[in-house]
């Protein structure tokens, strides 16, 4: 699982560190599961930023060999549709998705929902997440769209600063509802940019939260699950340019 990668013109750095990424170690993989903001910003498959080809081709070459390759949309790219998911050869899936391996469920998820105590950004997620809201967006000129992206960016950006802490984080109690709700104890998402995993007790058994980081010119972040262990990664390059992996932590699903 992969998310928060934010590319754009300007991630040339993190767009390498990505096609490496889908060259090598995701081979491995069975399945990819890309959790939300693969791009910094989307208005429209009509309308690609600068590296949607590059990252296409790296992400069809990758399910031509054989990797089965989800996305779902974040709170930057829910624009992003299926003309595009064909185009790299993934599938578009919807939020939660509920998995099962090796007799563990976990459901995976972009996260942003979590945050409910940052009730502004919820009535804006709940707007721009309508069909008809969509559609009218689709339909005006890709240069305007473009600068109401903008603007609207440089809103958010304002109202964060002043936003406490807390409130940019997931909130617990929506957590372990959601965790009831969807009946598992694993839960996988991205969205704050905080790596950890974090292990809970729900009705008086274990649970896990695991947080993917988000990617940048340096370093980007995975989550490798494999026989019923959940594995943090810290990805980077090294002085030579090859790719490297580190386990940042590790747990047993549950």
């Amino acid at each position: 699982m992969i998310a928060d990668l934010h590319l754009d013109g300007n991630q040339e750095a993190a767009t390498r560190l990505l096609l490496d990424f889908l060259q090598g170690p995701a081979r491995k993989a069975r399945a990819l599961y890309i959790l939300g903001d693969l791009f910094e910003a989307w208005i429209g498959d009509d309308a690609p930023p600068a590296p949607a080809n590059e990252v296409a081709a790296g992400l069809r070459a990758l399910a031509s060999s054989g990797v089965a390759i989800h996305f779902l949309v974040g709170n930057r790219d829910f624009l992003l549709g299926e003309d595009y998911c064909r185009h790299a050869g993934m599938s578009l899936i919807q939020e939660p998705v509920c998995l099962e391996h090796d007799g563990h469920s976990l459901a995976l998820m972009h996260g942003d929902v979590l945050c409910t105590d940052d009730r502004e950004y919820q009535a804006f997620r709940a707007r721009v997440r309508q069909p008809e809201w969509q559609q009218r967006m689709l339909a005006r000129p890709a240069w305007l769209r473009r600068q109401l992206a903008r603007l609207a960016r440089f809103i958010s950006r304002r109202r964060n600063r002043g936003k406490p802490e807390f409130i940019m984080d997931v909130n617990a109690q929506a957590v372990l509802s959601t965790l009831r709700a969807l009946g598992t104890r694993n839960l996988i998402h991205g969205h704050t940019h905080r790596p950890a995993i974090h292990r809970l007790e729900i009705d008086q058994k274990q649970a896990l939260r695991a947080v993917l980081g988000d990617w940048h010119a340096a370093s980007g972040s995975a989550i490798r699950v494999d026989g019923g262990v959940l594995s943090l990664l810290d990805l980077g390059h090294d002085d030579s340019g090859e790719l490297t992996i580190t386990v940042r932590d590790q747990a047993t699903l549950q």
